[in-house]
């Protein structure tokens, strides 16, 4: 099947020419056309009026993908900003725009959202509260947000989804996956930046965002790691009014983290409001192995006392055992300017599936290394240090698995709101004693005799099956049932051109056949007569043309498939 029967067979056809749409508009209409999407449409009768549609465009085609991504709606823009978050696969032109992709949207009438809210609450939010406000405090393209009181008199807020949106969602989701498969089995150059995981990883954040109840469980569970830790603030949620398509959390009101003035005019220590900050994101990621993965200034606030209100935890990573303990080997070695401890776990997190110049890679990073070399520890800039480290990668077409890159995001994220804060943070100066910390944790006695034990464990189970796992393959063997399974990876193209090579040997025999069997006949007189000619040898030649030219169409008929 062809990429354009593979589009052709989806159920979104009019959404897909929706997006094309968009894009012409917004001046990439050559990436339609390498798509292969204006080709699709055009068959089904929905033709791409592609004319003079770059002409219309004034923008750079970064600042062209940002505002396409912008009017495509909620999928779109959580996909520019996974992009954003990919410096292993984006340039840096095309990482400053996407950045400034925002999931503002207009707000929902109240009226047309009281139906659901009023269906979720139980009863009508003028019922439920003690106070209702129907103008929304933010309205964003997933759920908007509007300020309520309790009937105790606490300020909450509460947020709604969109009625709808997550038809639209599925729809979206579905049509890329397609398209992604699509583009993976079609065009090997995309290969470096795995369109199917991204696809994936784009499902699996925007269904986690769409269920509101799922936020308010990852603050919670934050909240009960930062328990002893009053300087740290998680809004508290009421779960009686929470659900999959709502949710209530207590209102914070403290000074947002971009408001430099209101920072200062309160009396608030920066420099301390930057090392909180820091060692508390640092604290999620290192030790808990559960993190906010957006702690932009959007989501900070700072409140008296020099505390520190973190609020939307939508969006949340995990990080295993094994990728922490990766990653403080590699930010260790970063720190302590240690080449060939970097390039160790680059070279393993780069993986197999692309092929790699080992040689080459570990020369680029230890000249990376180097340039470092001597630098006091509170000069050194740890998010400007990752961003070269996946430049390194990039110019050798490797990527970071999805995890790793949303890692170093947070990383170069929060060294930007720290320096923001106080011109003299340096993120590795403040990540140093906590990695050391958490290496000596990693080889502790007790640790080392836990990990020892599930290995064990793990060991004595393998072993405890292997009797009558062996007692089975056998049973299968003795009964003619085993199979073997042999995948010769683009075999497809081999085949298409022996196919091809035969038709057109056969198409020689048979005209090479047409000539000495018609040269035969002509010359071979009596018999009836047709315009002139042997009858039987005018027929044999007509056939022989006609059975040639069905095998030429034959051939070009399975070409096109």
């Amino acid at each position: 099947m062809t990429a354009l029967q593979a589009v052709l067979n989806t159920r979104d056809l009019g959404r897909l020419q929706h997006i094309a749409a968009v894009f012409v508009r917004h001046g990439l209409g050559d990436m339609v056309h390498r798509l292969g999407w204006a080709d699709a449409l055009d068959k089904a009768g929905q033709a791409l009026h592609l004319a003079h549609a770059a002409d219309l465009a004034r923008l750079s085609p970064p600042e062209q993908l940002r505002c396409a991504l912008e009017e495509l709606g909620p999928t779109f823009v959580k996909l520019g900003q996974i992009l954003a978050g990919r410096a292993d696969l984006m340039g840096p032109r095309w990482i400053a725009q996407l950045e400034k992709l925002h999931s503002r949207a207009p707000p929902v009438a109240m009226a047309a959202l009281r139906a659901q809210l009023s269906d979720d609450l139980g009863a009508p939010p003028e019922q439920v509260f003690l106070h209702w406000d129907d103008a929304p405090l933010a309205a964003a393209s997933i759920a908007q947000v509007h300020a309520a009181t309790l009937v105790d008199g606490t300020e909450v807020i509460v947020k709604v989804r969109r009625p709808g949106i997550e038809a639209t969602i599925d729809a979206d989701l579905r049509l890329l996956e397609r398209l992604a498969g699509m583009a993976e089995r079609h065009w090997p150059e995309l290969a470096p930046y795995r369109p199917v995981e991204l696809a994936r990883q784009l499902a699996r954040s925007l269904r986690r965002e769409l269920d509101l109840a799922t936020e308010c469980r990852n603050a919670e569970r934050i909240a009960a790691s930062f328990a002893g830790q009053p300087e740290i603030v998680i809004p508290r949620v009421y779960w009686q009014h929470t659900s999959r398509r709502v949710n209530v959390q207590q209102r914070i009101r403290g000074v947002p983290a971009e408001d430099l003035a209101g920072i200062d005019a309160a009396g608030l220590d920066r420099r301390l409001i930057a090392q909180r900050g820091a060692n508390a994101v640092l604290k999620m990621i290192v030790r808990d192995g559960f993190f906010h993965a957006d702690p932009h200034p959007g989501n900070l606030f700072f409140l008296p006392g020099n505390r520190i209100a973190f609020i939307d935890f939508g969006m949340i990573s995990r990080v295993s055992p094994q990728r922490r303990d990766e990653l403080l080997t590699l930010m260790l070695g970063l720190v302590q300017r240690d080449a060939g401890a970097v390039a160790e776990v680059l070279v393993d997190w780069a993986g197999d599936e692309m092929p790699v110049d080992d040689a080459a890679l570990r020369t680029d990073i230890e000249a990376f290394v180097d340039l470092y070399h001597g630098v006091p520890l509170a000069e050194l800039s740890l998010g400007t240090m990752l961003g070269d480290v996946t430049a390194i990668l990039r110019g050798h077409q490797l990527a970071l698995p999805a995890d790793l890159a949303l890692l170093i995001k947070v990383f170069i994220t929060l060294e930007g709101l720290g320096r923001s804060l106080d011109p003299s943070f340096h993120m590795a100066a403040e990540a140093q004693p906590l990695l050391r910390q958490a290496l000596q944790d990693r080889y502790a006695p007790q640790e080392l005799a836990r990990r020892s034990w599930g290995s064990l464990r793990r060991v004595a189970t393998l072993i405890g099956g292997l009797p009558h796992d062996l007692a089975q393959l056998l049973r299968t063997v003795r009964r003619g049932r085993i199979q073997v399974q042999i995948d010769v990876t683009d075999l497809r193209p081999v085949v298409d051109q022996l196919d091809r090579a035969a038709q057109r040997i056969a198409v020689g025999l048979v005209v090479a056949a047409l000539i000495i069997g018609s040269s035969i006949v002509m010359t071979v007189g009596g018999g009836p007569q047709l315009l002139g000619l042997p009858a039987f040898g005018l027929i044999g030649y007509v056939g022989a043309v006609l059975g040639a030219l069905w095998l030429v169409f034959k051939g070009r008929g399975r070409n096109g498939r």
